[in-house]
């Protein structure tokens, strides 16, 4: 899509707008948002179901349909994340932006710069694609702990079908983690995680919306953001 440049009347700046999140990765965001919203919550009902209906369990089935929700829910956010990681490669340069470059001075340097200026509450140079800092969460909080959480509940709902296909793909993460309790426990505190994550992120998301008035937040329901002349558009695949 065209950059459009136009001259504000206040400040004379140069002003555009570009094309930033592409539809798949614009969807793998949303999905993944809503998987993990009902994940947790069903997760959380599976563990300690204190709403349980009374009365024989013959006649109820809430449960059952708990887990129904959180298996659909988890094989979502799989294809979710699979669809992800093929727009990683397919993708615009955006796509990649946030990668973990830290065998780079430069990406050290933009840790530096971005954890400054969000201590001092100055605006700098706002990066179109995500800055490094950025990437670091969304590389541990949801890279790593997004694929722990696939593959750990993968492992455990394997156990409804010993011998069957997510047995033999996942099983070996049980006796890995030191039986099936031990690792159900890591998945449920690894849970939290998403609840830290989701705080931090909803914050400095609302933050840098207002402070950089770029458009972050529709940003990722039509893909366009603005920018100023002399923002940062150095998000490139390995340059």
């Amino acid at each position: 899509m065209a950059t459009s440049a136009y001259r504000t009347l206040d400040t004379g700046g140069l002003f555009g707008r570009k094309y930033v999140w592409e539809l798949p990765v614009r969807i793998s965001h949303w999905a993944t948002a809503l998987c993990v919203v009902a994940l947790f919550f069903t997760g959380l009902y599976m563990n300690q179901p204190v709403l349980a209906p009374n009365g024989e369990a013959y006649r109820h089935f809430v449960m059952g349909r708990i887990r129904e929700i959180h298996f659909i829910a988890g094989y979502v956010m799989l294809f979710s994340f699979l669809l992800r990681v093929y727009w990683f490669y397919a993708g615009n340069n955006y796509a990649r932006s946030g990668f973990p470059f830290v065998w780079r001075k430069e990406w050290w340097a933009d840790i530096r710069a971005q954890s400054l200026r969000y201590l001092r509450l100055e605006r700098g140079h706002v990066h179109l694609g995500h800055n490094a800092l950025g990437g670091v969460a969304y590389t541990f909080f949801v890279i790593f702990l997004g694929w722990f959480q696939i593959f750990s509940g993968l492992a455990l709902y394997s156990e409804d079908n010993p011998g069957g296909f997510w047995d033999k793909l996942m099983g070996w993460m049980i006796p890995l983690m030191g039986g099936s309790f031990r690792l159900r426990m890591w998945h449920h505190m690894a849970a939290w995680g998403f609840v830290v994550f989701f705080i931090i992120h909803l914050y400095i998301v609302l933050y840098d919306d207002r402070q950089y008035k770029n458009g972050l937040v529709s940003s990722m329901l039509v893909g366009l953001k603005f920018y100023e002349k002399g923002d940062l558009d150095h998000d490139r695949w390995l340059s």
